[in-house]
């Protein structure tokens, strides 16, 4: 196990304490001075300046504008490099302050996100042993490629408030924008300053009815878009076309969140212009209704890479809605809700579940009182995980979340049955809600302010699925990633078991659903964790001795409820398991003791019975042999002939015919033979002339008489032959 699992902690374990971090710790520091590193002012973008590449971790640095490229696979071999990177330089370095870091589909381009614009950089080629970039030079050039420069310098008042690449893998890479007038703009990386495609959210003339401050009154209402997500690539309805042709059209949905929590839906597809593709689609009705709408302040949407779409919106108080994206029925009564009267059915969001985050540790005031309720919010990004698609992580200024949707397989199974099977509906509503884990917490005590995570990424690869935040003082946090929501690793083809092989029962017992390892699972089961700590406050002011009092109590309170509990009511379960199975094992053992007498017993019996079989065998062949012997002797005692005594009598006399006919033939030819033999003696006549035969005729006697001869002696064996089968 040391040695399956040595180079993931040895990284985890080196990571914090490279040169990178040290030296931007370092220049963080310094930057600060003796004021405390608070938040500072919050922006449209939630800052994200990490990203990783097949076992490298790229990290922005806005002060040389560069990028950092730590390898992972070094700081995991048997000599890691802790002061080995390469720096990534743009050539055309960015006007304005990074926030995000986005990296395209096909992972050839880095998107630098910030509020006044965005540059993408174009990566250079790796090659060599270790696969670095330009063959593993210090410092690398990299061409950058400015998107809507112009419009954002001649548009002061616009802010960009949220950046996603479009996920098409096999098109030029897309990048969509999300601007604060509303609109949604597609750029090309060949034609960066004009958009491709311009979605507008709202209309033209209320964004002109305008207040003090440059807002649109739709703004302070919260009508306005705050953030988007694309889905898995679908096929568009026929009703959104608007025609009846029978051929699919495959498009991304493009789900659009509003301040005020609505969300609407737009079908993108870059290949394809048919119909009304692209007509904006919406509000989508929410079930069950509201009176708030689910909240005014929504931030964030994430879509699950999964068929139905499961919407992820999160809002600044800290609530997580859980919805599926369900198409509309003919009865629903959509139209009224609708901004566009002629649309047609849309599709509708489902709440599943809701989820409260504790953004700030709730602290208790006193032994006996609840927990103080915290007004702390902050706005929430979504982060999907790469490697399992039923979990996705949260960020915020005050620490991390991970979520992990644990009936996500059930609900797929319940769709998928018939209407009338209520088995998977139970199972359904049985299942256990979301798994949520408080990995980090910047905020443990309302006197200090929040630090930030300014970087966050999931390394899913073969160096062990973690967890890698960086804080806003560059201060570098690894956690290993808890199996519980994502499934292991499929088995490799070498290893697949046969299926005709026997199961053991009790490996069947333990993965049924009603097993007492899945209810010692449920009891163990935690609703609150401490998460890590982290203190942003300076490091020479101690906090009050009261909220510290307060923090041990909330940590000893999670520690005895959630943990020591939760450990003794799992101890009495199975104490009281061990005992029900030590009387099944008293009962099984007497059980078994009368099964293995009842064996010998059925043994001896069986021996007895196969002594009895041989005894009556005997008794049967010989009595098969005395029936014989009196049916031979019944049938030689019959007068009339049997039909086989018949055959032979009728056979006999047909030889008997034959043999008179053979004694003629030979008699015959006894007689020629004597008769020839007077010819010869008398020899010939002296009155005759002699007749002289030429050798050819000679020879042709010969032959003849040899045959003869031959046919004569063939005749003389057959008749032979005759006479001594019909003697015997």
């Amino acid at each position: 196990m040391a040695a399956e699992w040595g180079p993931a902690e040895q990284w985890r374990a080196a990571l914090p304490q490279h040169a990178v971090l040290g030296r931007l710790r370092e220049r963080a520091a310094a930057a600060a001075g003796p004021s405390r590193p608070g938040a500072g002012p919050r922006t449209a973008l939630s800052p994200n300046l990490l990203l990783g590449l097949d076992g490298d971790l790229l990290l922005w640095d806005g002060d040389c504008s560069a990028l950092h490229a730590v390898s992972l696979r070094r700081l995991g071999g048997p000599e890691p490099g802790l002061s080995d990177f390469q720096t990534l330089l743009c050539i055309n370095p960015p006007m304005f302050e990074v926030y995000q870091t986005l990296l395209s589909p096909t992972q050839h381009h880095v998107a630098l996100v910030g509020t006044r614009g965005l540059t993408v950089l174009e990566l250079p080629k790796r090659w060599g042993k270790s696969s670095e970039f330009e063959g593993g030079k210090e410092t690398v050039n990299c061409s950058t490629i400015p998107i809507a420069e112009r419009f954002f310098t001649s548009s002061t008042s616009l802010t960009l408030k949220h950046a996603a690449w479009y996920p098409c893998e096999t098109l030029e890479p897309h990048i969509v924008l999300l601007t604060s007038d509303n609109t949604i703009r597609i750029y090309s990386l060949k034609i960066p300053q004009t958009p491709i495609k311009v979605i507008t959210l709202s209309d033209s003339e209320e964004e002109t009815l305008t207040i003090n401050k440059g807002r649109a009154y739709t703004a302070s209402l919260g009508e306005t878009a705050v953030a988007f997500d694309f889905g898995p690539l679908v096929p568009v309805p026929k009703n959104v076309l608007g025609q009846r042709g029978s051929d699919e059209v495959l498009a991304y949905p493009l789900y659009i969140l509003y301040e005020n929590g609505e969300t609407f839906l737009t079908y993108i597809s870059l290949i394809q212009s048919t119909g009304n593709l692209g007509k904006l689609l919406g509000p989508l009705p929410m079930h069950p209704a509201a009176e708030d709408n689910y909240g005014y302040d929504a931030c964030a949407v994430l879509c699950l890479p999964c068929v139905p779409n499961i919407l992820v919106i999160a809002t600044e108080s800290g609530m997580l809605y859980h919805c599926v994206v369900l198409d509309a029925e003919e009865d629903d009564e959509q139209s009224e809700k609708s901004w566009d009267p002629r649309s047609d059915l849309i599709p509708s969001l489902y709440v599943f579940e809701c989820v409260e985050l504790e953004l700030a540790l709730k602290l208790a005031s006193g032994d006996e009182e609840e927990p103080l309720e915290s007004d702390f919010s902050c706005p929430i990004k979504l982060h999907q995980d790469p490697k399992c698609p039923s979990r996705y992580h949260c960020t915020h200024e005050a620490g991390v979340h991970s979520v992990g949707l644990t009936w996500i397989n059930k609900l797929h199974k319940f769709l998928g049955s018939d209407e009338e099977d209520k088995d998977s509906l139970q199972e359904l509503g049985a299942e256990q809600k979301c798994f949520v884990e408080h990995i980090l917490c910047t905020k443990p005590l309302p006197c200090r302010q929040p630090a930030p995570i300014r970087g966050f990424w999931i390394v899913s690869d073969i160096l062990g699925p973690t967890m890698i935040c960086i804080t806003n003082t560059y201060e570098c946090i690894t956690r290993p990633l808890l199996s519980t929501v994502h499934p292991a690793s499929p088995p490799l083809l070498c290893t697949r078991e046969d299926k005709d092989v026997a199961v053991s029962p009790l490996r069947i017992l333990a993965d049924s659903q009603h097993s007492f390892e899945k209810h010692i699972r449920s009891i163990l089961q935690r609703s609150t964790a401490n998460p890590l700590l982290l203190k942003s406050g300076d490091k020479d002011a101690a906090p009050p001795p009261e909220e510290c009092l307060q923090l041990l109590s909330r940590a000893t309170q999670v520690f005895r409820e959630e943990y020591i509990l939760k450990q003794d009511l799992a101890k009495e379960e199975i104490q009281q398991r061990v005992k029900l199975l030590l009387g099944q094992k008293k009962k099984q053992l007497e059980d078994l003791n009368y099964c293995r007498e009842e064996k010998k017993s059925l043994r001896e019996m069986a021996e007895r019975l196969a002594d009895k079989y041989e005894e009556a065998k005997e008794k049967q062949e010989d009595i098969m042999n005395r029936m014989k012997k009196v049916l031979r002797s019944f049938h030689s005692q019959l007068p009339v002939l049997s039909d086989s005594e018949k055959d032979m009598k009728k056979e006999l006399q047909t030889i008997h015919d034959q043999l008179q006919h053979l004694s003629n033939a030979i008699r015959q030819v006894k007689m020629k033979k004597e008769y020839q033999q007077k010819k010869m003696e008398k020899g010939t006549s002296p009155r005759k002339p002699s007749i002289t035969l030429s050798a050819y005729q000679s020879k042709c006697i010969q032959t003849v008489l040899k045959e003869e001869g031959e046919h004569i002696r063939e005749m003389v064996k057959q008749i032979n032959d005759i006479r001594s089968h019909v003697n015997f």
